[in-house]
């Protein structure tokens, strides 16, 4: 029988096998001998690394927070923005790298990332790298402008560019809601807080048609404005490019909104012309290296588990800026995603852990709250508002706001006096929501019938039966103009003398993009997410520092082996909302005959679900700005 030593021994020996891998036992040693006849070791000289170009492929959706990536089962994967914009910054400082190529492949990046991704090209340039943009195809206004932030713009010669405007359309549903009799009953703290104009009317208010208006001008303004530097052109002259599109690849050059038409291997060629023939092509660049499973060895399978579970620990007492991201729909606890949504939640519960743990971490000198919602839960909000002060008692706290930060995701950022913010993000949106469905009539016309029973006078104000009698609805604006004044005092007491018009010509729904949020001190900086984690590391006084997502991603490894590990990013009785059978049945047939109007109408009862989930919702309107 093996000793309990011996057992330890073994379990050793299996740890250090998994560890250094079979070859480890196989590598020659300098033997006794060697070293006593004075045999020098061969010096080898380091060859110079080969000139490398670092190729980005972008396809499908740029997403805000970040997933673990150790393991790629197969598949596409998502491009999480910071890690993309880590590879890039690295690739500027790596003397080896003599050119960057990004090659759009239809993806889906919204106005403000398409701005990060530009400032990564910026930084790029100074270090002397070549950016050359490459695509198949443009289509879209604002893939251009993404596109057009290289040095070197090309594209193939069947490629069509669809640079011909920003187009949108904001779905009204009453008119569907009185055939089936449904009568929607909403109210609304604000003439410009539009969230519920979907459901009540046939097409937009006088104040929602005025602020669609005012933000397409200031979006368009700012594309166009990005473009012309990109180009070296004049505004003139690219709104004459927009105006005169869609362009084949031959015209586009000839107009000068391509510099070159040519295939893949051609570009290929050029490369290999002006860098040699030995330049490396990483595909892969800056991406962690991924385990290899060795099944020819029996500690392979020890090895490979050991290296995914290594390859996702971090420093833990390295100084680090944490970044805790407020990503989607802004809900009290997760339920499993939203089933109309189809996107992620923030979920109050988990944002609240991560800051308090960001706040105790004495390693962590400094935090990034990265804001990308249309905002939500009005009492979700102010749980992650809170927490932030929370942090900023004890550290610097930054805001840096994505693509929307509006209504409550602007209520979660009025704990700091620091907030970042692009031209073209969508921010704003001071007002709450709140209302239900009457079905009554719908099931009368069914034929069902039901019998209501309560006890205490408002016990059915939420009940789908009917409307609001005037009783209840004067309760529910009072308790939802209560919760509105909170909101505003919250915005005047963070904001103060920097506020350029009274709270209340600010508020009431109104919509802004970036760069009017600054002009009305809404904000504090016009800059991306990099700018607002610099601002931080200075503002701890860091200059050597890691940036750590709180709470960490896990790998597919922890998911498998703790699945549940996590219990507050679930909803407190652990069930997804009840889901739309009739909905997701009609879905892809919609989705087939027109993606972007069914994508609209989808976003549209989403706005509706969450409503019926959270109550009282500080939330943005569709704004159907097709960006």
């Amino acid at each position: 029988m093996m000793s309990i030593r011996s057992r330890h021994h073994f379990a050793l020996a299996v740890a250090l096998a998994a560890a250094l891998g079979t070859e480890a036992w196989n590598t020659p040693r300098a033997t006794a001998q060697d070293a006593a006849a004075g045999k020098p070791e061969p010096e080898k000289k380091p060859e110079p690394p080969k000139p490398r170009v670092a190729v980005f492929r972008l396809s499908g959706a740029v997403k805000e927070t970040p997933r673990e990536e150790v393991l790629n089962l197969g598949g596409e994967t998502s491009t999480p923005l910071w890690t993309l914009i880590e590879r890039m910054d690295k690739a500027a400082k790596d003397p080896a790298v003599k050119a960057v190529v990004v090659i759009l492949e239809g993806p889906s990046v919204g106005a403000a990332q398409v701005a990060e991704i530009r400032r990564a090209f910026d930084r790029l340039k100074a270090a002397g790298k070549e950016v050359i943009g490459h695509a198949d195809t443009v289509g879209s206004l604002g893939q251009y402008v993404l596109l057009s932030g290289a040095s070197r713009v090309s594209v193939v010669p069947t490629a069509d560019l669809w640079i011909t405007g920003i187009y949108g359309e904001a779905p009204y549903l009453r008119g569907l809601l009185d055939k089936v009799g449904v009568k929607p009953d909403f109210l609304t703290c604000g003439d410009y807080k539009s969230a519920a104009e979907m459901f009540l009317r046939d097409g937009p208010s006088k104040e929602a048609e005025a602020m669609q208006n005012w933000l397409l001008d200031s979006l368009f303004d700012t594309m166009v404005s990005r473009i012309a530097a990109g180009r070296k052109a004049s505004p003139e002259l690219v709104r004459a490019w927009i105006d005169s599109g869609p362009h084949t690849a031959e015209k586009a050059r000839a107009l000068g909104v391509v510099d070159v038409v040519e295939h893949r291997q051609d570009l290929e060629a050029h490369l290999k012309k002006t860098y040699g023939d030995d330049v490396v092509f990483d595909r892969k660049y800056g991406k962690k290296a991924e385990p290899k499973l060795d099944a020819t060895s029996p500690f392979g399978l020890f090895k490979f588990l050991g290296e995914v579970l290594a390859a996702s620990k971090t420093d833990a007492k390295k100084p680090a800026v944490g970044v805790v991201y407020v990503d989607g729909p802004i809900v009290l606890a997760k339920s499993g995603g939203m089933a109309v949504f189809q996107d992620g939640e923030a979920a109050a519960v988990t944002i609240r852990k991560a800051l308090d743990d960001a706040a105790n971490d004495d390693a962590i000198k400094a935090v990034v709250l990265r804001v990308d919602s249309p905002g939500g839960s009005a009492l979700a909000s102010e749980i992650i508002l809170d927490a932030t002060r929370r942090v900023k008692a004890k550290k610097p706290l930054v805001v840096s706001m994505g693509d929307v930060a509006g209504s409550g995701g602007y209520y979660v950022a009025c704990g700091t006096d620091a907030v970042f913010a692009d031209e073209a993000t969508i921010t704003g949106s001071i007002g709450v929501v709140s209302g239900k469905m009457a079905v009554g009539e719908l099931y009368d016309k069914l034929g069902v019938t039901f019998k209501a029973y309560r006890r205490g006078q408002n016990a059915g104000m939420l009940a789908s039966a009917d409307v609001f009698s005037p009783a209840e609805r004067q309760k529910m604006q009072e308790y939802m103009n209560e919760i509105y004044g909170e909101f505003k005092g919250h915005v005047v007491a963070i904001r103060g003398a920097k506020l350029k018009k009274p709270i209340d010509d600010l508020a009431g729904g109104r919509v802004y993009t970036g760069k009017q949020a600054l002009e009305l001190g809404l904000i504090d900086k016009l800059g991306g997410f990099h700018d607002a984690v610099r601002h931080a590391a200075g503002a701890a006084n860091l200059e050597d520092f890691d940036v750590r997502t709180l709470p960490k991603p896990r790998t597919i490894i922890e998911e498998l082996v703790e699945p549940d590990a996590d219990d507050d990013r679930k909803g407190l009785v652990g069930l997804a909302p009840p889901r739309s059978i009739l909905l997701e049945q009609a879905a892809p047939m919609l989705a087939a005959l027109d993606p972007i109007r069914a994508g609209a109408v989808r976003l549209a009862l989403g706005r509706l679900e969450l409503i019926r989930r959270e109550g009282v919702v500080a939330m943005m309107p569709e704004l159907g700005l097709g960006r």
